[in-house]
């Protein structure tokens, strides 16, 4: 109830709390036979980046599973509703179904965990589900009202501030240097809050939509053991109740940018751990 206070506080005043972001990449391969390598395991890669971001921050782990075969498309958010979140997601399944036919794994960092978890995950195409820093909420819960379960508020929360029109949130520069990439060079904190994509709340409120995917998907999970956005604590708790298969990497929560080969080799691990077509 604190943090759902404070969110009301913030939209009369100025700041708020919230977590969730990433990005995605964005990649394409020259074609290939959709029979080749089927039955070495899942070779279809969806990324889907979370709040205040977009398809490049994912730009250091495409490049790794595409060396190794893999076909990799990132769905690009609105960040204006889990709806249309949802919606460019399954677009992006539906794209790199048709050019290479077979299941799919998908890849999800921060919110983009609600996102993969709602009516994307649940898609016929879809094999499995990796968290990467990431929300997975249960039928009547939210990435906000995830929040409110820590005992504390994260350090991200200072650091949000919200439109004129009080909905949408972005993040300060001097939170993404404190409190969100914390553990990357200047430039690329610097891009980070350049590049970030404005978020509706009501987005970071949404409740997925249908019966959670991870509930009836193979799922794996990356912990961020330095994580100021979503904390290290809930990821555990996520991952545990999710019975997820879970590493814990060294990192602030953009993972992948600070861990690009850990957190590749993680997904790959998933997808050659699943059956192909």
């Amino acid at each position: 109830m604190r943090i759902r206070r404070t969110i009301q506080a913030i939209m009369s005043a100025g700041l708020l709390l919230m977590a969730g972001f990433h990005g995605v990449g964005y990649a394409q391969q020259s074609p290939e036979s959709s029979q080749e390598n089927s039955n070495r395991g899942v070779k279809n890669i969806v990324l889907v980046h979370g709040a205040w971001a977009d398809g490049s921050s994912c730009s250091k782990v495409i490049p790794l599973l595409e060396a190794q075969g893999y076909h990799v498309d990132a769905a690009q958010l609105p960040l204006t509703s889990l709806k249309e979140d949802d919606d460019a997601t399954q677009r992006a399944i539906a794209r790199i179904t048709m050019a290479y036919p077979g299941p799919v794994l998908l890849v999800g960092h921060s919110y983009g965990g609600v996102v993969i978890g709602d009516k994307p995950g649940n898609d016929p195409n879809v094999a499995g589900l990796v968290y990467v820093a990431a929300f997975a909420p249960e039928s009547g819960e939210s990435a906000l009202s995830l929040l409110e379960t820590l005992s504390a508020a994260p350090p991200i929360q200072q650091y949000l501030l919200l439109d004129t029109a009080k909905r949408f949130l972005t993040i300060s520069p001097q939170g993404v240097a404190d409190a969100f990439a914390q553990d990357l060079s200047k430039l690329e904190q610097v891009t980070l809050t350049a590049t970030q994509g404005p978020t509706a709340v009501a987005a970071l409120s949404a409740m997925p939509t249908v019966t959670p995917a991870w509930r009836t998907k193979p799922t794996w999970f990356i912990v961020s053991a330095q994580d100021k956005v979503i904390t290290a604590d809930l990821e555990e708790r996520l991952a545990e109740r999710m019975n997820a298969t879970t590493i814990t990497l060294p990192t602030c929560h953009v993972a992948m940018l600070q861990e690009p080969s850990r957190v590749a080799e993680f997904i790959v691990r998933a997808a050659t751990s699943l059956r192909g077509q």
